[in-house]
């Protein structure tokens, strides 16, 4: 390879190893825009044993000239002002069961934050927090709690409620001035899950009129500042297919970095459907789901501005791209109530961590996130590797490389075909060119000429390629189930300390505080290693050869920041590819040789 052609594979790689950055810089995300008319700033007065994640959000609506989701565009009717902030100070109730720490507040009467007592919100080699104070939240610092009720004229009053227990049931209840009586009721259940209802009681002698509303499911936040930010989304079922829509929906950007007109909001259903089944946020490994008793009408989704995560105790940690949430809403229309009529809605919610039979359980599994073709792939393999860890007693690590070697074992037979077809392929490659010279004027005459010489001599083109393109779906399956797999998460493997993250063992402070992630330089030896001993694709001039050669370059930059269990995966595949490609030459060389045909002599 010359030196112009080593000089751009340099410049591609340290331009993968710092899109993220250089992205980040020139195009960050923009938050929300906030005015004295749309938007408030909340603070937090939380006290108490347990975690104080203090809100400082600010939550707002956008211009309603922008364009939505709507085929018309949306008009200012579907931009619901932010949650009434009372002004009296707000009182918090905090109420627990064995996995889940329910945090309600008076400011809205609902949920302000789920923490999981079972998953640390931050794991992190140089943090000392303990589990106490570093727990895994949900909805944490969200402009609104869980079952707030908003809307441009919706009956919130001045949004105080007073918060009462009975047992396991908690309720938060008000009455306005015109007799309609809000109340809410929290039964905290187990295994992650919990119901609520919401009662709107006209207890007046005069009909009344309830306006459109949200009824509000969550938001979505990171739970620390280590989060793959890319994995922040929300969901929604109609029973058919399930709808997911993330922050690149609403940047809208063109080819993921130029800057577009961005989407303000997205709505869907409308007045008289019943077409909302569940809606649910998440984060990369946790979720908080709604499960509405009768179908919901629509469904609403606002991106919010946050606060960004707390970075004590962490080292190099960055969190500039993760002050931006997704608030989800059940969209409910315009109806009449009745003097002492009541208008009831009930909701199963399922808070916890995005485990696969436990979703499934409930009818969520679409949550995981697996892919619309590979998802059956991603299914399997989180089964298989879950049977060796529970079953066979193997720690994830190992679980990992053994499904590789059970993939690998399976498609064993095609790459084998595979290599043999390509060096078949590259040792009739003379008798090819020269066909191709002798017809170059005829292109019809040329390609017959060359597939009868292929089929004269046994070989595909499609021979080399046809075993890869199978093992495809595998590939994508394997990387979307590593990519949501809680199950990796915090689990220690050799130098590893989790294998949801980047394997980094330190920071160069000469560069900027560049982390030294040993495992993806691994990964790009060993196909380095690989590309030198498989033999060239027929018809690629040898520039070409050279260059491919260098390019697991480019791919340690692409899989440098993205999980250890991926990477790990990448890096036991190249070493049983190779393994192959020796055996593969040994048996080719071993073999005996055809007996020449010696012609006999005319008498």
């Amino acid at each position: 390879m010359d030196r112009k052609s080593l000089i751009i594979l340099a410049v591609c790689v340290l331009l993968l190893l710092g899109l993220s950055p250089i992205a980040d810089h020139f195009f960050p995300p923009k938050p929300v825009l906030v005015t004295s008319q749309t938007g408030e700033l909340l603070h937090s007065n939380v006290t108490g044993a347990f975690p104080s994640n203090p809100v400082n959000s600010l939550a707002g609506n956008v211009p309603a000239s922008s364009t939505g989701s709507n085929a018309a565009g949306p008009t200012t009717a579907d931009y619901f002002p932010p949650m009434v902030l009372p002004s009296a100070p707000e009182k918090t109730l905090t109420v627990t069961n064995e996995d889940l720490v329910f945090q309600f507040t008076s400011h809205g009467g609902g949920l302000k934050a789920i923490w999981l007592r079972d998953y640390p919100a931050i794991i992190n080699r140089t943090s000392d927090t303990s589990m106490e104070t570093n727990m895994a939240a949900l909805n944490s610092k969200a402009p609104a709690p869980v079952l707030a009720l908003l809307g441009s004229n919706a009956p919130q009053g001045d949004n105080y409620f007073h918060l009462t227990q009975n047992g396991r049931v908690v309720t938060a209840e008000k009455t306005l001035a015109n007799g309609l009586r809000l109340v809410k009721e929290f039964d905290i259940g187990s295994n992650y899950l919990f119901t609520a209802r919401l009662r709107l009681e006209n207890t007046s002698a005069q009909p009344m009129k309830i306006p459109a509303r949200e009824v509000v499911v969550g938001t979505a936040t990171p739970i620390g500042p280590l989060d793959d930010p890319t994995t922040l989304g929300t969901f929604w079922y109609d029973g058919r297919k399930a709808e997911s829509i993330s922050q690149p929906w609403f940047a809208n950007r063109t080819l993921g970095c130029i800057p577009g007109t961005p989407r303000p909001v997205c709505k869907e259903g409308a007045e008289g459907t019943n077409i909302v089944v569940w809606a649910a946020v998440h984060n990369q490994y946790f979720t908080l789901a709604a499960i509405p008793g009768n179908h919901a009408p629509g469904v609403i989704i606002h991106p919010i501005s946050i606060a960004p995560p707390d970075m004590t105790g962490l080292t190099n940690a960055t969190s500039a791209f993760l002050t931006n949430g997704l608030q989800v809403a059940f969209l409910y229309p315009t109806n009449d109530l009745r003097p002492h009529q009541t208008n009831e809605l009930a909701f199963t919610f399922y808070a916890g961590p995005k485990k696969y039979n436990r979703l499934a359980d409930n009818g969520l599994e679409k949550i995981m996130d697996f892919g619309h073709y590979t998802g059956l792939f991603s299914e399997g393999l989180l089964s298989a590797m879950n049977f060796l860890h529970d079953d066979m007693g193997l720690g994830y690590g190992w679980t990992i490389i053994v499904i590789t070697l059970i993939i690998k074992g399976i498609f064993w037979p095609l790459t084998k075909a595979s290599t043999k077809s390509q060096k078949r392929m590259q040792a009739l490659q003379p008798q090819m060119k020269a066909i191709a010279e002798k017809y170059k004027d005829d292109p019809v005459k040329k390609n017959q000429k060359t597939m009868e010489f292929m089929k004269e001599h046994k070989v595909s083109p499609l021979g080399s390629c046809l075993p890869t393109l199978i093992q495809i779906p595998v590939f994508f399956g394997f990387y979307y189930m590593l990519r949501n797999a809680i199950e990796l998460r915090g689990v220690h493997f050799l130098w590893v300390h989790d294998l949801s993250q980047s394997d980094t063992v330190a920071y160069l402070p000469f560069l900027g505080g560049f982390p030294v992630n040993p495992l993806p330089l691994l990964m790009g030896a060993t196909q380095l290693w690989q590309s030198q001993i498989l033999p060239p694709s027929p018809g690629m001039d040898p520039g070409q050869q050279k260059m491919m050669r260098y390019m697991p370059l480019l791919f340690v930059a692409m899989f440098y920041r993205m999980s250890s269990g991926l990477v790990l995966y990448w890096t036991v595949s190249n070493l049983l590819s190779i393994l192959q490609t020796k055996m593969t030459k040994m048996t080719d060389e071993t073999a005996p040789k055809p007996a020449a045909v010696v012609p006999r002599k005319k008498m």
